[in-house]
């Protein structure tokens, strides 16, 4: 197990040029500060020659995406290509399972451990040669891309969180009592395992993380995007309001009308609107 701090040093079992690497997509693990192997995607910025959305300016060769799925989301899931498919289109996209997840190694911790898997990807990110690193995560990973850009002051050029809780611990809905039971609950666990390809680690948080709302006011002055659905079944309004007063003047608030919950509810348009303003902000 490593004892580096996190965000330094990942290890990577295949170390492509920086160069080559963006001719096509490349497939590793990435090694955490605590040793979790995490399952991570690279996919180059679109070509010139390549369609793109009216809005897009073209692929930046030193923009780079980093984005940090749901819980239960992994590289695999349909829903997380389509959200790298269009980002691509703005810059090179890098998306990973949390530890847990999928092929990753190691357990759930819901939010909390996941910002090392998260450093370990942004720091693959600058590794590929890319100056400027954009986060985007969706639900639990919008908790994760808020905390990260917190602890790791400067880290990254620009931050988007998506349908992000602001206080840990929300039961006021009947989807997140159902996600209670499933990470409280030995039979929850199970399901979880078994059924959504997800190990949960059994062990509660000692000591609690930082909540993503006290989380805000740290990032500036990174520009800070908060995007939540005014449908969203899981984090009424209060959760991205309640973060956008926490961020103050450098944090902007988009709430989207319709819209449900993370990855699937986020259509392409309203994707390549984030795309556009990372584009835009990042410098």
């Amino acid at each position: 197990m490593s004892n580096r701090p996190p965000g330094h040093g990942p290890r990577s079992t295949d170390r492509p040029n920086p160069e080559t690497s963006r001719c096509g997509p490349v497939r590793t693990f990435l090694y955490t500060a605590d040793g979790i192997p995490i399952d991570s995607v690279y996919v180059p910025g679109a070509r010139v020659d390549e369609p793109l959305p009216e809005t897009s300016r073209a692929a930046r060769r030193d923009l780079v995406f980093v984005v940090a799925t749901g819980f239960t989301g992994d590289v695999d899931r349909p829903h997380v290509r389509r959200v790298a498919g269009v980002l691509r289109a703005y810059g090179a996209v890098v998306t990973f399972s949390f530890r847990g997840h999928g092929r990753s190694g190691g357990r759930s911790t819901v939010g909390d451990k996941e910002v090392l898997d998260l450093a370990a990807a942004v720091e693959w990110a600058r590794g590929l040669g890319h100056e400027r690193v954009v986060t985007v995560g969706f639900s639990m990973g919008g908790s994760v891309v808020l905390r990260h850009a917190a602890l790791e002051p400067g880290s990254v050029d620009a931050v988007a969180s998506v349908s992000a809780p602001a206080r840990w611990y929300y039961r006021g809905t009947a989807p997140m009592r159902r996600l209670h039971w499933l990470v409280t609950r030995p039979a929850g666990r199970v399901v979880g395992r078994y059924g959504l390809r997800t190990r949960i680690h059994h062990r509660e948080w000692d000591p609690v993380p930082l909540s993503p709302a006290e989380a805000v006011p740290r990032i500036a002055p990174t520009p800070l995007l908060i995007v939540h659905g005014d449908r969203d079944g899981y984090f009424p309004l209060d959760h991205p309001r309640m973060l956008a007063e926490a961020a103050g003047d450098h944090g902007e608030l988009w709430l989207e009308p319709g819209m449900g919950h993370a990855e699937n509810a986020a259509d392409d348009a309203l994707l390549a609107r984030i795309g556009d303003w990372a584009a835009a902000v990042a410098g």
